[in-house]
């Protein structure tokens, strides 16, 4: 399919979700606001939905059918969205949070967050990739990759804070000259403003973050949305209890992991040892 015949049909089947939360919203007798209320998000943020400008993501799909009682009309609809559509909206969505988030959180214990990557290090990332990429494929990836840090250099950069498996140090994706340079680079943007940098330690007795990977975003309107992702795709998590559960493992993983001081030692030594 063209890309613009896709992208016109994404919005098309937002648009016809949208449609159907206002019409269960007003069968509901809510107004906009109460239903925003009611489900810990800004009215603006149901509006979009409504007109077809933002993904309704399953999460929240689950609990508007629980208070609009829609008998799970809205997750099946959402659910049965042509999976070539719905994964690429949520990807979308999820670069346009990152682009205006004024805070963001990650934890790694597999690979570099794209945000911290060198060129070399995304090439060698999309090289280990199964099924493999064409050598075109991988040039578009990382040059999409690489323009994402822009946010990081900016005069009013988010607030960003990092937690990383030694683990991912500890690996040479793409050899030794990569390995090195990596180091050098997670140096550099340790001491950027508003970067905090911590890794977590091998052979801790107790991990907050054995359930894997995930970001956590604030939005310019303070609300707060989950990011994961598995072998096989992606996930926006929206509902306010499920971001309050990795909000609170973060916030242990910051405990238990190296303090920013400890980290950039570690970094030392790691480049020492080259």
């Amino acid at each position: 399919m063209h890309p613009r015949k896709r992208q016109r049909k994404n919005a098309s089947a937002m648009k016809l979700v949208g449609k159907l939360v206002g019409v269960f919203r007003v069968a509901a007798n809510l107004t906009q606001a109460q239903l925003a209320e009611l489900v810990g998000l800004q009215v603006e943020t149901i509006a979009s939905i409504e007109q077809g400008r933002r993904a309704l993501l399953p999460d929240l799909a689950r609990q508007l059918d629980r208070l609009l009682d829609t008998k799970g009309a809205l997750e099946t609809a959402v659910e049965n969205m042509p999976e070539v559509d719905l994964i690429p909206a949520w990807a979308e969505e999820y670069m346009d949070l990152e682009r205006a988030a004024v805070a963001l959180c990650f934890f790694a214990n597999q690979v570099l967050p794209g945000l911290l990557q060198t060129e070399d290090y995304a090439r060698a990332v999309f090289d280990s990739r199964v099924p493999t990429f064409s050598g075109e494929e991988i040039d578009v990836h990382i040059s999409k990759r690489l323009k994402r840090q822009e946010i990081l250099r900016r005069d009013v950069p988010p607030t960003t804070s990092f937690v990383l498996s030694e683990a991912i140090l500890r690996d040479r994706l793409g050899g030794d000259e990569v390995y090195r340079e990596t180091l050098l680079h997670l140096r550099d943007c340790a001491g950027l403003p508003g970067i905090t940098l911590q890794i977590m330690p091998s052979g801790r007795e107790s991990h907050a973050g054995l359930d894997g990977p995930f970001i956590l975003v604030e939005t310019p309107d303070y609300q707060r949305i989950a990011y994961t992702e598995t072998q096989r795709g992606s996930h926006l998590v929206a509902d306010p209890d499920e971001v309050s559960i990795l909000s609170q493992k973060y916030a242990m993983l910051r405990t238990q992991a190296l303090n920013t001081e400890g980290t950039r030692d570690l970094l030392d030594e790691l480049l020492g040892e080259q």
